[in-house]
């Protein structure tokens, strides 16, 4: 809800027993109480005199969501299979929801929403309501885990959310080190750069050019498991100046090392692995410190890519 208000519950159901009354009694007590929802139920009305049905259609009419519990009393007589003094409660409030939905299905059917609570079946479900054409809410417990995919629907907040759509490259492989898409975290004298690898030109690379001799330079992105082969080019570029450095380049998955490889100038290495699952990449280069010479590292990740 936009407004920061609880969403306004109301739910519909029928007395088929004492204890499915007492069964729906805790479902609610446990949105109230628990989830903090605005729950309206007839047990919790029944110490003064109403008009039940003036009562019933308001809620009907006004509340943000409708739940509807499940269960063989409440389709017999939403389905009308059963006679006129049987439950005339959950006879009219189910004839004013199929009149609803009648007039705008789409909205209803985001606000009505069948529950079947523990020990009932999907085939409780009334027939107006499409069990198997639209979502249900099974509850394998009355409990806070036990109603989380009922209060998604309610909140509009499921437990994966979909993620940020990228910018189209016409086919061509997700790539997330592309220019505009944030690092977690990176070394001093790493950024994005074209560099030729052995002739090559790799437009979109991680290059290494630190001011002064050692160190390791790195790149650490977030891949919330959302990837499945990591593809690069570790090399020295061609433009380096000194010619004879060797690069030593690893690849980390979640903090464990997965790939290591060295390369030389007129000599790179493609690098590619599996990284189904993970949710931290990072990259890194340097020089081993008995090769390091005098002179900065100039290494590159040719055009990494994620797929």
């Amino acid at each position: 809800m936009s407004d920061g208000k609880a969403p306004r519950v109301f739910i519909s159901y029928a007395q088929d027993s004492p204890e499915h009354m007492a069964q729906v009694r805790g479902f609610a007590t446990l949105l109230r109480r628990r989830i903090g929802l605005d729950v309206a139920l007839d047990q919790w009305a029944d110490h003064r005199r109403l008009d039940w049905s003036a009562w019933a259609t308001e809620l009907l009419t006004n509340a943000d969501f409708v739940l509807v519990v499940a269960s063989p009393a409440y389709r017999r007589r939403a389905d009308g299979q059963a006679p006129p003094d049987e439950g005339r409660g959950s006879q009219y409030e189910a004839a004013i929801l199929r009149d609803n939905l009648t007039r705008n299905l789409r909205a209803e059917t985001q606000r009505v929403l069948p529950v079947v609570l523990p020990g009932r079946s999907v085939e409780d479900i009334p027939a107006f309501l499409m069990a198997y054409s639209t979502t249900r809410f099974e509850i394998p417990e009355i409990s806070v885990r036990g109603v989380a995919g009922l209060l998604a629907a309610i909140t509009g907040q499921g437990p994966y959310p979909m993620p940020e759509r990228g910018e189209w490259r016409g086919g061509a492989a997700d790539d997330p080190l592309s220019p505009g898409t944030p690092w977690v975290a990176h070394s001093t004298g790493v950024h994005r750069a074209g560099v030729l690898l052995d002739g090559v030109r790799y437009d979109n690379s991680i290059v290494f050019r630190p001011r002064e001799p050692g160190g390791t330079g790195f790149v650490e992105l977030a891949l919330d498991a959302s990837y499945g082969r990591f593809t690069a080019v570790a090399g020295v570029p061609d433009d380096a100046a000194e010619p004879f450095q060797v690069g030593r380049f690893r690849v980390l998955l979640d903090g464990r090392p997965r790939a290591e490889t060295t390369a030389t100038l007129g000599k790179p290495v493609p690098v590619e692995l599996d990284v189904t699952g993970t949710l931290r990449l990072r990259l890194e280069m340097h020089r081993p410190p008995a090769l390091a010479g005098s002179h900065p590292a100039e290494l590159a990740w040719g055009d990494p890519l994620l797929v």
